[in-house]
């Protein structure tokens, strides 16, 4: 004999049929759903507030949580914060200079290795004004970016007959393809390159994460900030001391 069997009851029967998987499990109410979306979207409201927080300023806003799921949601957020950093700091120091390659060495110095990170390729020309300019902010930027990989060979070594004219050449490299090209600095600040250009360049292609700290535009928007919130800071206690001024002439 069949029974029939309404799935969508809440009885001890249909939760033995649903842990055998004879039945689907229950869809959630509408306010099951609607307190999961309000959920995330504090969850979400919240990690964008602690984004821009220092280390510090987390331990903080720690110390002042309101309960303690707020405590552990800040905990959890600095683990996961300074497990990052780890790992970005590892990444960073796995260069951090300029690699001079040979033409049998470019295989696996470039094209291999980009399988793991970016590689940056200049093709120099000796006694090139440009190449001896995207040269010296080649060395600043491995220093700085030691997650990724910068590379110089002679454009002549790499391409037999390669154009003098063409020099200095960028090559990036990413899973053994050459993903973006300039030739010559034309695009990218000609004689007037700066280190910000070749930070565009390496957040255009996806190197570099635009939020990147150790950008230039990054860290002097920062100290806009820093100066707009002293600014703030200082108003707040001229205004303060105006109100104590007055106040003591009502006194008198």
């Amino acid at each position: 004999m069949q029974v029939e069997v309404d799935p969508n009851e809440d009885t001890e029967w249909n939760d033995i049929l649903r842990a055998h998987g004879i039945i689907p499990e229950r869809p959630p109410s509408p306010s099951q759903v609607i307190d999961e979306a309000i959920e995330r979207a504090r969850e979400h409201q919240e990690l964008h507030r602690l984004s821009d927080k220092s280390d510090s300023e987390l331990s903080a806003l720690q110390d002042e949580a309101n309960d303690s799921s707020e405590d552990e949601f800040i905990a959890a957020y600095r683990r996961k914060r300074l497990q990052e950093l780890s790992q970005l700091q590892v990444q960073q120091q796995k260069f951090g200079r300029v690699f001079p390659v040979s033409k049998p060495e470019y295989q696996k110095e470039v094209t291999d290795a980009s399988n793991e990170c970016f590689v940056l390729v200049h093709l120099s020309l000796q006694h090139n004004l440009q190449s001896k300019l995207l040269g010296g902010l080649f060395i600043r930027a491995a220093e700085k970016f030691g997650d990724v990989k910068f590379v110089d060979i002679t454009g002549a070594r790499a391409i037999e007959g390669y154009p003098d004219r063409n020099c200095p050449t960028l090559l990036v490299y990413k899973d053994t393809d050459v993903k973006k090209q300039y030739v010559t600095l034309r695009l990218i600040g000609g004689d007037s390159m700066r280190m910000e250009d070749l930070e565009k360049v390496l957040v255009d292609v996806g190197a570099v994460n635009e939020n990147d700290s150790r950008l230039i535009s990054n860290k002097r928007r920062k100290n806009r900030d820093e100066e707009d919130n002293y600014d703030s800071d200082d108003e707040t206690d001229r205004r303060k001391s105006n109100y104590a001024d007055d106040d003591d002439d009502f006194d008198d």
